[in-house]
């Protein structure tokens, strides 16, 4: 067994940029707690590996307790390829956390950063574009942050 860990790599993909409809309660009495749903209605992304446009395709599932949300968002987008766009499905899971003021700030409509806020997400996408089986072949996770009626999420591709 070897004495050190590898430690991890990255490279930085691209940054989504997914419009995001008001929230629909799917239950539970408490204003930001229980099953959530928003659709993804839209948007772009871009970057050094890939660019392109988020269809109007999904949403967001979410579940909210105390100052934690777990996320569980499925959507397509689609990529510049030779020749046009390809489809490619998205599934992002993930987990949102804050502490109490800076959960305070972001309802006074303060900005807040992705360094203030725990909000990361692993990927999977599906796809049969040959020109786009590099994001079936490895692991992303993101690094995500809340702007008025989007979330963005820098992708990064495990190496």
């Amino acid at each position: 067994m070897p004495d050190e860990l590898m430690t991890p790599g990255f490279e930085y993909c691209f940054e989504l940029r997914c419009a995001v409809d008001d929230e629909v309660p799917l239950g539970g009495a408490t204003p930001g707690e229980g099953l959530h749903f928003a659709r993804v209605s839209g948007g772009d992304f871009d970057g050094p590996r890939l660019r392109g446009r988020i269809l109007d395709s999904g949403g967001d599932w979410w579940h909210g307790r105390g100052l934690t949300v777990t996320l569980d968002a499925r959507y397509v987008i689609e990529a510049e390829v030779t020749g046009g766009f390809a489809g490619i499905e998205v599934v992002n899971r993930g987990i949102w956390r804050t502490d109490a003021d800076t959960f305070e700030r972001m309802l006074a409509g303060e900005d807040v950063g992705e360094e203030e806020l725990y909000y990361r997400t692993a990927f999977v996408f599906r796809t049969e574009h040959p020109e786009l089986q590099w994001l079936t072949e490895s692991q992303f996770v993101g690094y995500a942050r809340p702007e008025p009626g989007h979330v963005v999420i820098r992708v990064f591709r495990l190496v």
